[in-house]
């Protein structure tokens, strides 16, 4: 059996709930009410429970989770206040910042490298056109400095940042070790080499291997897009041209497909990643991508490859898996290639340029 697989299976029958990803006593579910899963909705379905994440997850030499409790004691109370004040004004910026966070941490480690803004740098990159929620970290920053100035990076605040809007619209808790330091260089062709939804899982298999990553952690992290939404430019080619004579993708369901041609005619156009409960945090993807209806490629690939659609399959029926593996692959995504040695990055007091001294 394939060993990821395995590990799966093996998650289905622990006994003990983490209680680092469980959810914190006084952050709800901010869903519409139409979108809410009642307890009822999985009335019947096996209750799981799984293993710590701190049992088996390294967090670098030298990440702590009690880095700031001297230094900027407050620090996750400022992260959290800002967020609620933001994603009151825009519920998509939840989904912003997780895509924001995977763009950053996928080029040279989870530095903010990405938030770098000047002339050649990632966010100025053609493949970053579309990220969103930089206002967001700077409003956050802004705030830690006036609190703790010359303390946090922007790498810790944009990790914890991107924890917390998940819990908000829905997802796990995971404990955030801090530490990280910023980098200082951002190159804009680095920024191409991000999936971007056209590739083939062999290519990404490669692309998450590269970065510490495994199949598990490829079809979990996918299952970020239980919400959020892709321009429409994305998948204007699986609509209309998808094998250079003007046919459709043959992979999409058949209602689906008349429905994204009437959505997506123009290339600036936005479409829900998820087709079915677009702004709630749950299984139903995974459910989409069994019925042919994935947005991006490389979603729908995910049901028809040997080595995914097996977890596709299980975490569709398994929602309590799905949310801990979630914050269990999220953590081991924030801990990629950190910078955390003495000579290694800064700690920059604007997150948009390197320190000037």
């Amino acid at each position: 059996m394939n060993p990821i697989v395995s590990l799966l299976f093996v998650l289905l029958v622990v006994v003990q709930l983490s209680p680092t990803l469980s959810y914190p006593a006084d952050d709800h579910h901010h869903h519409d009410d139409d979108n809410n899963e009642s307890p009822e909705h999985w009335k019947g379905a096996t209750p799981l429970t799984v293993p710590t994440i701190l049992e088996n997850l390294p967090f670098g030499d030298f990440l702590s989770f009690a880095h700031y409790h001297r230094s900027c004691p407050d620090l996750e109370g400022i992260i959290n206040r800002k967020l609620k004040q933001w994603l009151k004004q825009d519920y998509t910026i939840a989904a912003s910042l997780m895509r924001l966070h995977f763009h950053d941490c996928a080029i040279r480690g989870c530095d903010a490298s990405i938030l770098l803004n000047h002339e050649g740098s990632e966010r100025t990159a053609l493949a970053s056109k579309t990220l969103r929620g930089f206002e967001v970290i700077d409003d956050i920053k802004a705030e830690v400095e006036k609190k703790c100035p010359k303390t946090v990076s922007c790498a810790d605040i944009l990790t914890a940042a991107t924890r917390d809007a998940t819990v908000m619209v829905g997802g796990p808790y995971w404990m955030v070790p801090y530490g990280r330091k910023d980098g200082r260089v951002s190159i804009a062709k680095e920024a191409e080499w991000v999936p971007m939804g056209h590739e083939n899982i062999t290519a990404l298999v490669e692309f998450f291997q590269s970065q510490g990553l495994n199949v598990l952690d490829l079809v979990v992290l996918s299952g970020a897009h239980t919400i959020g939404r892709s321009s429409c430019a994305s998948i204007q080619n699986r609509l209309f041209n998808f094998d250079g004579y003007g046919n459709s993708d043959p992979s999409i369901d058949e209602k689906y497909l008349n429905f994204l041609k009437r959505k997506c005619r123009w290339g600036s156009d936005y479409v829900d990643l998820d087709a079915t409960t677009p702004k709630t945090f749950d299984t139903a993807y995974y459910s989409n991508l069994q019925r042919k209806m994935g947005l991006l490629k490389t979603d729908q690939l995910l049901y028809s490859d040997t080595r995914t659609s097996p977890l596709v399959t299980a975490l569709a029926h398994q929602p309590a898996v799905f949310y801990h593996q979630f914050g269990v692959s999220m953590a081991k995504l924030g801990n990629v290639q950190v910078l955390t040695g003495q000579d290694e990055g800064e700690i920059r007091t604007n997150c948009n340029f390197v320190n000037s001294y």
